[in-house]
């Protein structure tokens, strides 16, 4: 598959420079104002792969509009490759690329001219456009001359990433990518966007597939009620969480659950799931508890923190 490399980075700054972000969406006679982000403060280092997480409504789609230039900021400043987006906005739009969640294109143009088109908003002289070789690398040659409306959702959303790549951006954000495609479309898409970000290209992914996020991604944020409540490396928020669950089987039915007091479990005939924190209890003060009540264990398993039980930590509690 045919790689469309971001220009090479350069300079000191990083990716994303975020600093005091806020968004208020004024009220009328019928609503009040909404405040969407609450004063973000974010930055993204050249060539991560950083996951922006968060539940539905919690401000993630109003970053993504405003570092893409669709959304004006209430205060705060958004830079892109050290590119001030009110300042140098033709400079900050050349360095980002966007792919949005929903699958938004304009049905009267093929292929082939979609991408021309997007080009030539972007400025891109046709002797240097790069429209066959991002069809190729699409998987969408069989497609470059069919009129939009006729592709499957999928090809749609791979004629989105292509024309989010037409000007070459070092920043590529990716809004909710896999929602609704299929399994084959899901691991193309990934193998091609970690190849481009080997190649240097900083990708800002949004996802409700955390194992995507957990696989993928080596920097994470998470926001909630428009302000980020955790930013890490992903192995740090991993080790942050003080949670394990251990499963046994044991060799009868477990009838008098009082011997399992002060523990968080749940039972199920001779199979026991329970879960606890290593910093208040040990592994082996928990088997001795068992075998001291009576009961053989005749398997065991054991399952680490997920970013799954991270996110659902952090984001079930309410905002300060």
């Amino acid at each position: 598959m045919t790689i469309i490399s971001a220009e090479t980075p350069g300079g000191n700054s990083p990716a994303i420079r975020i600093q005091g972000l806020k968004k208020t969406y004024r009220g009328d006679s019928k609503k009040e104002q909404k405040i969407a982000l609450k004063g973000i403060d974010l930055e993204v280092r050249r060539g991560s792969f950083f996951g922006l997480l968060g539940p539905n409504g919690a401000g993630k789609s109003t970053m993504i509009n405003i570092m893409a230039g669709l959304t004006i900021k209430s205060k705060g400043t958004v830079e892109i490759c050290g590119h001030d987006v009110d300042r140098d906005t033709r400079a900050a739009r050349l360095s980002i690329g966007v792919v949005p969640q929903e699958l938004i294109i304009d049905t009267f143009f093929t292929v082939r001219e979609a991408l021309e088109i997007t080009a030539g908003y972007y400025g891109i002289e046709k002797s240097k456009r790069r429209t066959q070789e991002i069809i190729e690398a699409m998987g969408l040659a069989d497609k470059a001359d069919v009129n939009s409306r006729r592709l499957s959702g999928g090809m749609r959303r791979r004629l989105l990433v292509g024309k989010a790549l037409v000007h070459s951006p070092e920043v590529l954000i990716l809004d909710e990518p896999t929602a609704g495609v299929d399994v084959e479309l899901r691991t193309q898409l990934w193998d091609y966007v970690k190849q481009l970000n080997e190649q240097g290209t900083t990708i800002l992914l949004t996802t409700h597939y955390l194992e995507e996020a957990e696989e993928l991604c080596d920097e994470i944020a998470i926001i909630n009620h428009g302000a980020i409540i955790a930013r890490d490396s992903k192995e740090n928020l991993m080790r942050g969480v003080d949670s394990k669950e251990l499963v046994l089987t044991l060799d009868k039915k477990i009838d008098d659950t009082s011997v399992l007091e002060g523990l968080q479990s749940c039972v199920e005939d001779n199979r026991l799931c329970i879960k606890y924190q290593p910093s208040q209890v040990s592994f082996g003060e928990i088997i001795d508890q068992v075998k001291s009540a009576g009961y053989a264990i005749e398997d065991l398993s054991t399952r680490d923190v997920e970013l799954e039980d991270i996110f659902r930590d952090l984001t079930s509690q309410k905002a300060a």
